[in-house]
């Protein structure tokens, strides 16, 4: 889920672009899983949406360094590196008065969860490429829905037995784990730290609500071929269907949003929900695709 990837797949180095000054705001980059802000890819793409807005950006990192930030995408928990993320924001007045978020990958986990938890100075456009915002629910290069399924649909069952256990205080990735399967048992309601933020536990918190209704827009782009995130629905709010690793639900089609769970609902019918598609695999994408982006959704 690194931003190498893109870099290697899309330019050798960042492009040029006019800049049009399309935002007031600032922005904050959130890399994916095996990257760091520390590496020049995150730094050339952050570089590019600063000179794009003609406004700070940064990349806001959850460790000191490369090997930290890196191995903290694993083995901190989810909840917990949003809650260093956002001490760091807290800290940067440059970012006081509001900001744009732009997560890559497991990043928009970090955007999300700060929107939900937080959001305090508030995420003005949460731009999320390819993101883990509705959990996944198979591991990489191995689709429960595709011709592997057999043997992916047992390693994904697996996992769900193992993921709502001591193992969502170690590692991340198990945090966004959402097994179809285990929905409405005790242990994802008690134990799922994505449960929590969906509003899917066994008590609702009104504050996630009430922060998502901050934010002014959420620019949701999705990889047509991704062989990463699963399902790729998600990365436009959608999901399995319940008991199901072949049915997928779009958005409107979730409980969390007929049920207006964290806020997505009220959002949409405000407006603010934007949905944009890359032609390729995960985190493909070129300079000029994410520059429009910025140049359309981040304009106020």
């Amino acid at each position: 889920m690194s931003v190498h990837s893109i870099l290697a797949y899309a330019v050798a180095a960042v492009s040029m672009h006019t800049a049009s000054g399309t935002t007031a705001y600032p922005s904050v980059t959130a890399h994916g899983m095996g990257d760091s802000c520390f590496n020049a890819g995150m730094k050339q793409i952050t570089e590019l949406i600063s000179t794009t807005t003609s406004q700070y950006a940064v990349c806001v990192p959850t460790g000191d360094n490369l090997i930290s930030d890196t191995a903290n995408g694993f083995f901190m928990t989810m909840n917990k590196n949003v809650d260093v993320f956002a001490d760091k924001i807290r800290k940067d007045p440059k970012l006081s008065k509001g900001f744009n978020c732009v997560g890559f990958s497991q990043g928009n986990s970090l955007c999300r969860g700060y929107i939900q938890k937080y959001n305090d100075p508030p995420v003005i456009t949460f731009l999320s490429v390819h993101g883990t915002i509705s959990g996944v629910a198979g591991f990489p290069h191995c689709n429960p829905a595709g011709l592997l399924g057999p043997v992916c649909r047992t390693i994904s069952n697996i996992s769900g037995a193992a993921a709502y256990t001591s193992l969502q205080d170690d590692i991340f990735q198990v945090d966004y784990f959402r097994d179809p399967f285990s929905i409405q048992t005790e242990a994802y309601k008690t134990k799922s730290e994505l449960a929590q933020w969906n509003n899917e536990g066994m008590t609702v918190n009104a504050t996630i609500n009430e922060n998502f209704a901050k934010t002014k827009r959420f620019a949701m782009i999705k990889a047509l071929k991704d062989t990463m995130v699963f399902p790729n629905e998600g990365e436009w709010w959608g999901h399995f269907a319940d008991n199901s690793l072949t049915t997928v639900l779009t958005m409107k089609e979730t409980d969390w949003y007929k049920k207006d769970m964290f806020g997505l609902r009220t959002a949409d019918e405000a407006g603010k929900i934007l949905f944009n598609t890359t032609a390729g695999n995960h985190l493909q994408f070129s300079n000029d695709e994410l520059v429009w982006w910025v140049n359309n959704y981040f304009v106020e």
